[in-house]
């Protein structure tokens, strides 16, 4: 994967349900063992932590965001086409990419430049909610709420913001209490300490990125630091059931196509699915791979047709260690059916 001059360091991970079959590695400047921002992975985490609200009977999927919400947070979120949905908009919207809400990272502004445009040319800022309600505010959003799905780092963003709400605990507390300390992970955290230079950088093109600020504003979007080990141990936790009664993953197959970036997939209730042409695969069909991916080439998926999990990073914002990861888990899946 590195000797392609795309991609400078990876690090991934594949295993068995049984773990019969364990296999870490590393190339270029990590090491298997390194820490790495595992980026909008960080959204699956947020899925179970919903989910396991919804099973402690204090969120519902259907229930307005502005039951959680201050106003300065809902209020005059969505207008189109001259209709004010803000009042419409509900957590399933959210959890979904369903919402309509511009994604603050990608949607262009009145300049024609966009969020991802400065953090790409290396200006490190912060982006907290209170800034990013400010921005999308002031942004068309894309469609009427529930009509089609377009991911948007801004509803994560607002997800993050109702969990604390509910729970009364801040997003790196919830996330210790209900996921870190009961899976027994002791190099996971959410990333606070702009001077904490020991996750692994990640690359745009050929250029190391390096944004402390951006990174320790976006916690619920994408702002976990963790190492391959063990978000292979929270990837098999959330589809054993861990955190859930392992027969709902099922209700979270409502799938609806993405576009760009990072690539054509499905995604559902706070999950993805690789989209896979049968006709591409007409004699060894890889089934569903389900998961989620990272902007910056950050994965965790799984195939219940050989039980097989992978995680890992390629640390490349481009859409090249997308694609390397994608063509090698496909690739992997073949060689066991």
């Amino acid at each position: 994967m590195v000797d392609n001059k795309s991609i400078f360091s990876v690090a991934m991970k594949v295993e068995s349900g049984d773990a019969s079959l364990s296999w870490s590695g590393a190339a270029g400047s990590m090491q298997a063992e390194d820490k790495y921002f595992i980026a909008s992975v960080t959204k699956m985490y947020i899925t179970a932590i919903i989910m396991k609200l919804i099973d402690e009977g204090k969120i519902r999927l259907e229930y307005k965001i502005n039951k959680y919400l201050p106003s300065e947070f809902s209020t005059k979120l969505h207008f189109f086409k001259g209709v004010d949905y803000s009042d419409q908009l509900t957590i399933k919207h959210l959890i979904t990419n369903t919402s309509g809400i511009p994604d603050y990272f990608f949607h262009k502004q009145e300049n024609g430049r966009t969020v991802a445009d400065d953090l790409l040319e290396g200006k490190d800022e912060a982006w907290p909610l209170e800034r990013t309600i400010g921005l999308i505010k002031g942004l068309k959003p894309k469609f009427k709420p529930g009509k089609k799905a377009a991911y948007s780092d801004s509803n994560y963003q607002l997800l993050g913001k109702i969990i604390e709400e509910v729970s009364g605990l801040s997003i790196p507390e919830i996330m210790k209490t209900y996921i870190f300390d009961h899976l027994g992970l002791k190099n996971t955290y959410v990333y606070q300490d702009i001077s904490d230079n020991i996750p692994a950088p990640f690359y745009y093109g050929s250029k190391k990125l390096w944004l402390p600020n951006y990174m320790a504003s976006i916690g619920p979007e994408g702002g976990i630091v963790s190492t391959v080990d063990e978000v292979m141990v929270f990837l098999k936790a959330f589809f054993a059931g861990f955190f859930f009664p392992k027969e709902k993953i099922g209700t979270l197959k409502e799938w609806k196509m993405i576009f760009p970036p990072p690539g054509l997939f499905q995604f559902g209730i706070g999950l993805e699915k690789l989209w896979i042409p049968r006709i591409l695969f007409p004699f060894k069909y890889p089934g569903e791979i389900l998961g989620f991916w990272g902007q910056t080439g950050t994965f965790a998926f799984f195939n219940p047709k050989t039980d097989l999990y992978f995680c890992g990073t390629t640390n490349q914002v481009n859409g090249a260690g997308h694609r390397k990861a994608s063509g090698l888990i496909i690739k992997t899946i073949k060689s066991m059916i």
